[in-house]
Order: C-alpha cells, then sequence, then structure tokens
C-alpha cells in the first residue's frame, strides 16, 4: 500500500506521541520509508531514540545549517508526504499563520509552499478541538490541500485517530486518484440466514477482502458504499445489512447512483423459512431449504448498465476450473471482470486470485496480502471505467 512512499513524519506536543513509535512501525510494515520531525515538547513526551529506533533513521530535532525541512520537504526534497502525527492544537494554529518556531512548523512551511502533501492527524482535548480559532485553522489548511486522518472523540478528548486510519490517508494522498469522482458500491463478508431467534446459517467468509478492496478504491480517490454485516469504517459509508434479500435491497438502490459495483460478499446460496420460537433441541431437524436470488442478476435487472465485478470462489484448487466459471458467470451477467479464488484461504491474510477479463484476454494471476490483491482490483476497475470514459 505504501511500498516506495518516503513519509516525513511530523511529531508534536501532544500526549498521543507515545503512539508514535507504533505508528512508525504500522507505515513500515505497509511498505514506507520514515523520517521523524519532532518539537521540543514532544521529546518531553517520547525519546528520540526511541524513534530513531522505530524508524531506522536519526531523528531531526532541530533546524540547523544543514537545512533539514528543506532537504525533507522542499521541492526536490526526499520526503512524498508531509505527516503530521499527532498534531496538537497549537501546531495546527501555527501551522494556518505560517509560524516557523519548531522543526515540525518548519517542515509543515515548506511541504505546503513546495507542493509536498500534508496529511495532519490532531490530538487535543475535546475544548481545544471545538475551540473557534481551532476549528478555523483547520478549515484554513483543509482549503490548502490539508487531507486529515480525523480524530476519534470520546471521554473529553479528540483522540488520536487509529493507525489503519492514519495509513489510509497517507496512502490516498500518494496514490495516483484514478478513480476520483465515482461512486463505487462495495459488498462484504458472509450474509446470515435465520432459522430460529437463536440459529443462523452462514459462511466462513471473513469480509477482509471486500474491506481491502472498499479501502483500495477510496485510496485511489472513489466515494465508496460499503454493504456488510460487519464494523462501520471511515474509508467508507456503510450500510449495515444481515440477509441476503436485505444486500439485495441495499445494493439495488444504493447502485442507482453508482458508477460501480465490486460484489465480493459471500452471500448465502440458500435461505430457510424462519420460525418464530426457539427451535428446542435434541431431537432430529430436517430444514426446507429454498435458493437465494442471486445478487449480480438482481443489481444488473434493475441497472442494466452498471459495470459489476464479481467474485467466483471455487474449492478445486484447479485454475481451469475457477477459469471455466468465472467466464461462464462473466458471459451470463455481462460483468466487467471476474475475481477467481480458491475458497481455502477464506479468512486468511494472504490469498492468490485470478482476475478474468473479457474474452480472448489471458487471466491475470495475482497473490498477496488481500491489501496488495485489492489494490490490483482497484487498478483494473479504474482502467475499465477510464477506457468506458
Amino acid at each position: 500500500m505504501l511500498q516506495g512512499v518516503n513519509v516525513a513524519l511530523g511529531v508534536s506536543g501532544s500526549i498521543a506521541a507515545v503512539k508514535v513509535v507504533e505508528l512508525a512501525h504500522e507505515l513500515r510494515r505497509h511498505g514506507a520509508s520514515v523520517r521523524a520531525v519532532m518539537s521540543p515538547a514532544a521529546t518531553n513526551i517520547v525519546h528520540p531514540w526511541a524513534v530513531d529506533f522505530a524508524t531506522d533513521e536519526p531523528v531531526v530535532t532541530e533546524i540547523t545549517g544543514d537545512v533539514e525541512h528543506v532537504e525533507l520537504c522542499g521541492a526536490d526534497g526526499w520526503a512524498d508526504v508531509l505527516l503530521l502525527a499527532p498534531s496538537t492544537a497549537n501546531t495546527a494554529g501555527k501551522v494556518a499563520a505560517a509560524v516557523d518556531d519548531t522543526p515540525v512548523t518548519t517542515c509543515a512551511t515548506t511541504a505546503l509552499g513546495a507542493g509536498v502533501p500534508v496529511v495532519m492527524a490532531p490530538a487535543m482535548h475535546e475544548p481545544m478541538y471545538d475551540h473557534p480559532g481551532v476549528l478555523e485553522a483547520l478549515d484554513t489548511l483543509a482549503a490548502w490541500g490539508v487531507t486529515f486522518a480525523d480524530p476519534r472523540v470520546a471521554e473529553g478528548k479528540a483522540k488520536l485517530a487509529a493507525e489503519e486510519t492514519i495509513v489510509t490517508e497517507v496512502a490516498r494522498a500518494t496514490t495516483p486518484d484514478s478513480l476520483s469522482g465515482t461512486h463505487v458500491v462495495v459488498t462484504a463478508g458472509a450474509t446470515k440466514e435465520r432459522i430460529d431467534p437463536i440459529r443462523i446459517l452462514t459462511n466462513r467468509a471473513s469480509g477482509k477482502t471486500g474491506r481491502a478492496v472498499a479501502r483500495a478504491l477510496y485510496i485511489r480517490g472513489a466515494d465508496v458504499t460499503l454493504v456488510h454485516d460487519g464494523p462501520d469504517v471511515e474509508y467508507a459509508d456503510v450500510i449495515r445489512v444481515e440477509t441476503a434479500d436485505e444486500m439485495m435491497a441495499a445494493c439495488r438502490e444504493a447502485a442507482s447512483t453508482a458508477d460501480a459495483l465490486v460484489s465480493a460478499a459471500a452471500i448465502s446460496d440458500f435461505t430457510a423459512d424462519a420460525v418464530q420460537e426457539k427451535i428446542r433441541s435434541g431431537s432430529p431437524l430436517a430444514l426446507d431449504l429454498e435458493p437465494t436470488p442471486k445478487l449480480i442478476d438482481s443489481v444488473r435487472e434493475a441497472h442494466p448498465d452498471i459495470p459489476i465485478v464479481g467474485f467466483k470462489a471455487e474449492t478445486s484448487g484447479d485454475d481451469d476450473a475457477m477459469i471455466a466459471e468465472a467466464e461462464r458467470i462473466r458471459d451470463r451477467v455481462g460483468l466487467a471482470f471476474v475475481v477467481a479464488n480458491d475458497a481455502s484461504v477464506m479468512g486468511d491474510d494472504e490469498t492468490r486470485v485470478l482476475l478474468i477479463g473479457a474474452d480472448g484476454d489471458e487471466p491475470e494471476p495475482v497473490t498477496g496480502t488481500k491489501d496488495a490483491v485489492a489494490g490490483r482490483i482497484a487498478e483494473r476497475l479504474g482502467r475499465f471505467l477510464n477506457r468506458d470514459g
């Protein structure tokens, strides 16, 4: 996600600076190189040696004759992005006013003047975050193109955003926005079909792939609607559903304003007539299962022209069989392309898929983390939409 990206990490004197060591590790886990700049107040909270260890690079704690701010964040500087995390109210106000009295604010002024992307992750007490002057400063920075990893407001504090959120915003700031101006609906995870008030029919799908695809689309500039039975996420508007019928209804409605649908969910193939009271245990039980309609067929019927990316999971482990099934569903529904995958990797962090495009195109194998595979899916969708223009 951040492979080859150089991140200048500006650390200010919020107590949230204690999280910067793990944040630096997380950025590096995603492929980034990180060099840190610390304000004097930040060095009173976390020792520069710890940040040096986390980044594997010397930490800038003062601006010297080596003009570190220009070397890092100048027009021809090292950094691809300046990440201010955490940013205090003091730092936000100074950056908006072009006050350069710490290495962090000096790097920020330099980056903004040089056109280097800036991502800010505020962290402070909630009354400070609500101060009119701070809000005005944040609005000014937003107007200048600064993007934000918004804080989590709880317990009277505007707490530093989660690492996943910060990494996502850094990736969005440094990735070409090939899907800017598009709205994409993504389904993820399993659906649940009720048997009684307690029991359900479901499957092993974790939703990791669908959520990774939604994140990859957001990183490339798309507005994303995520339809699933899972948590809220920062990178998409979530529509929470449980059953196959609920997912189909939500997708048909959301697709009315969408440019594409990515159907990554493992939707239940069967449903049962649910009873209103708990079925008593201890006796044999037979269920009459009815097949559920196919989501992609339902959306295609409602929206004949929308590009749809389908997923087809197979258990054979045989590429030829996966390709044949993917081509069958592609041709039946008229899909943009199909992601064929081996069901044995459900729930794993690593996966392998085959991207099956138009008839005559060679299948594209993609192997790696689900984030990496999701990135290839998002790139391919971007090419498809741009081609149809």
